[in-house]
């Protein structure tokens, strides 16, 4: 297991956990020159002014100077933390800002669970709508560094959003690969209204993702794909973020959707880095959730991480829908340092879960609801107690995929999300009470049958 730090030397470098290599911070290319494996951003340890290693408490009090309104510090929910993120960055910083994300409590989200004390993290009240705008401000700000003259990604949709209205705060082009006729519209225009140059390819995420490394290698385009270091750096601020939210006293469990498995290595990296700084005590376990159209890593998990699987992917829940991971080994470590699991969940369960979610007033994009599905399984399975505190990772907004909503709530295909279908009406007072009394009376019946 790699160290989450550097063991001498000032500043940062990209580690390669392959082949052990090490390639200056401002070095472009987002994976090993001499092996093709993936890289690690490691920072030196923060020190005082003195040179002096910071403690825990320290850093707690120098985070919390950071936030919001405040007139001093980075309004940024990632930059906050920009001594662990990326501290030589200076003024090429591009930032929205992102990140101050709500770690919301409610009732029924709970009672669906099955547990009493359950937060959701909603990144979906990030700029754009999904998590992905915290590490796109750390990739896009390394582009800016390296002289980049173009970035490029492949996506199921939320990273061709965030990487579009990144690269368009940046002054830089940007080329988006999104596999042709399975992006939800709410991703797309987005995309579009953003100004990137959109390529519909013919094939899944994953040949969008090996069409747009050759591309990038063979053209010169910075990559900004999650197999890059840097997007990692900007992603384990969720995990230091509703850290410092509830306190520093970490939960028993962070349950997140899985796809690309680049949040569950940030998520790991993140648990590394805070107990080793002092931050948190213990560390929480991560329970990673895939969709069982698209789960090759609960299947490696199943088989002990022995094999590694690859799926043709198939699942409602766009954003996960995903057969061949790229962050899977790094995935694969988060997982053991965390005593994690890996689990799948049907798209049933997941629209069963969303309707809960959504029905709360919270709302979120299908694959966001793995996580409250997963937790529920978890729970049903005696993995999680009565006891235990778990936050829940909801990834994106419920506004990034429309078309499923219309289905959800039009379409008698989908029993596990009763319907909320719109209903038309006489421009007069009495259809209008027609249609509370009939609420009414729906709302008594199941009281009736209990």
């Amino acid at each position: 297991m790699s160290q989450p730090f550097r063991d001498s030397g000032s500043g940062s470098v990209q580690w390669c956990a392959a082949c052990g290599a090490e390639w200056p911070e401002l070095a472009p290319e987002p994976q090993c020159a001499s092996c093709g494996g993936l890289l690690e951003i490691r920072h030196a340890m923060p020190t005082d002014a003195s040179g002096v290693p910071s403690t825990g408490a320290e850093l707690q009090r120098a985070f919390a100077g950071h936030c919001c309104a405040r007139p001093i510090g980075h309004p940024s929910g990632v930059w906050r933390f920009q001594s662990i993120v990326m501290p030589s960055a200076g003024d090429a910083i591009v930032s929205w800002p992102e990140g101050n994300t709500a770690l919301l409590q409610r009732r029924a989200i709970a009672a669906y669970v099955g547990v009493e004390a359950v937060h959701v993290k909603h990144e979906g009240m990030n700029p754009t709508g999904s998590f992905k705008d915290r590490g796109m401000t750390v990739g896009t700000t390394q582009a800016v560094r390296v002289g980049a003259s173009a970035v490029a990604c492949a996506s199921t949709g939320n990273t061709s959003a965030a990487l579009a209205a990144y690269a368009a705060q940046a002054g830089l082009p940007a080329l988006v690969f999104v596999p042709a006729g399975q992006v939800a519209l709410g991703k797309l225009t987005q995309t579009l209204a953003y100004g990137a140059r959109t390529l519909l390819v013919r094939g899944d995420f994953d040949d969008c993702l090996r069409l747009v490394q050759d591309a990038a290698r063979e053209l010169g385009i910075y990559l900004l794909n999650s197999i890059n270091p840097w997007r990692l750096e900007g992603q384990k601020t969720i995990v230091f973020e509703l850290l410092q939210q509830l306190g520093w006293d970490a939960p028993e469990w962070i349950v997140l959707p899985a796809g690309n498995l680049g949040n569950t290595a940030a998520f790991g990296k993140a648990l590394r880095e805070a107990h080793a700084l002092g931050l948190i005590a213990r560390v929480p376990r991560l329970a990673s959730v895939q969709a069982a159209g698209a789960a090759p890593f609960a299947a490696s998990f199943a088989d002990a991480f022995r094999t590694r699987t690859r799926v043709q992917a198939e699942t409602l829940a766009t954003a996960i829908r995903i057969g061949d991971p790229a962050s899977h080994d790094r995935a694969v470590e988060a997982i053991r340092f965390s005593d994690g699991v890996v689990l799948s969940v049907s798209d049933a369960e997941i629209l069963a879960a969303k309707r809960v979610i959504d029905a709360a007033g919270v709302g979120c994009e299908p694959a966001s609801a793995a996580s409250v599905a997963g937790a529920r399984a978890l729970v049903r399975d005696g993995r999680i107690r009565a006891g235990d505190r778990v936050v829940c990772v909801l990834t994106g907004h419920v506004l990034k995929d429309p078309g499923i909503l219309v289905r959800m709530h039009q379409d008698a295909a989908f029993p596990e999300a009763p319907p909320n279908s719109p209903i038309e009406i006489d421009a007069d007072v009495g259809a209008v009470a027609q249609v509370l009394a009939r609420d009414a009376a729906m709302r008594r019946a199941p009281d009736a049958a209990s």
